[in-house]
């Protein structure tokens, strides 16, 4: 039975690329049964009735999945942030390095207007604190796009989801790597997606050797779906650390004999990054439960 990769869902018909072909594909009655929708980076099984065309028979186990953009089995998600204009936030950050750490995605730190930095000694220490924590980072200028090799280094067999705030250089760095693409730059820019793309299609696009969703990652970027003893595995400084506290399930807050409260106590942990998981648990433990 062949297989291929869903890159594209539209009007009924899914694109399956298999090697170099794409298979343009119906999808069977069953998954309506069944309740399954076939996404945008699905891995499937498929019947080809000519070269060209043929029908979705299987939808394979899914490593992740986002509902905006609704694509599946991404791999790494570029987490595009200027320094200036917008000016940079760690908190911003570590709220998407949360989302992105929730649904088991590597993230890759992408800083861009690097050469518009005024305080690049701060810029460097919070550089510096995220690779010690594990974290990619690659910085790239609006003018020169240095950088840039690096950032589609990354890209090269993965299949990645861009992300950021609007006005951050999200389709400036998409169309330097594919500049046939042309994108206008505030096409794909709504960060939080808000009607703006509610009808459009998601497409995984070639680009730098791997695929690329064509939309904005996280149209929401609340904790709806993580727990409160989840949220210190999103930070993987304190996950590391987790076991070594005194209280199997330690939250980290108020309990004695706390390793990460130690490591933040020593300087091992940066204040800011604890001070951001505070906020998240008190967000968590606001949320209106659902029924």
């Amino acid at each position: 039975m062949p297989e291929g990769k869903i890159i594209k869902a539209l009007s009924g018909f899914y694109y399956v690329l298999d090697g170099e072909d794409i298979i343009q594909c119906r999808g069977r009655g069953v998954f309506r049964k069944r309740n399954i929708t076939p996404l945008v980076g699905d891995y499937v099984e498929y019947e080809a009735e000519n070269e060209k065309e043929g029908y979705v028979l299987t939808v394979k186990e899914r490593k992740n999945d986002l509902v905006r953009p609704p694509v599946a089995n991404i791999d790494q998600a570029v987490l595009v942030f200027s320094v200036m204009e917008p000016a940079f936030s760690t908190v911003l950050l570590d709220r998407f390095l949360v989302l992105i750490e929730s649904k088991n995605i590597e993230p890759v730190i992408c800083l861009t207007k690097m050469d518009l930095a005024e305080d690049r000694k701060t810029l460097d220490e919070y550089v510096a604190d995220y690779r010690r924590i594990g974290y990619t980072v690659v910085e790239t200028s609006s003018e020169t796009m240095d950088g840039l090799h690096l950032l589609e280094g990354h890209l090269t067999e993965k299949t990645s989801v861009f992300a950021g705030q609007s006005g951050v250089g999200k389709s400036s760095l998409l169309n330097a790597i594919r500049p046939d693409l042309a994108l206008k730059t505030d096409e794909i820019s709504s960060s939080l997606g808000r009607g703006k793309h509610t009808t459009r299609h998601v497409e995984l696009i070639p680009a730098a050797g791997g695929l690329v969703a064509d939309t904005p990652g996280f149209s929401s970027l609340d904790f709806e779906g993580i727990e409160l003893d989840e949220l210190s595995a999103c930070f993987p400084e304190m996950a590391d650390r987790s076991s070594d506290c005194k209280f199997r399930g330690c939250l980290h807050l108020n309990e004695p004999k706390c390793a990460v409260k130690e490591a933040v106590a020593e300087g091992e942990i940066p204040n800011y990054r604890y001070e951001h998981y505070l906020q998240f648990i008190e967000e968590i433990k606001e949320r209106k439960p659902r029924y």
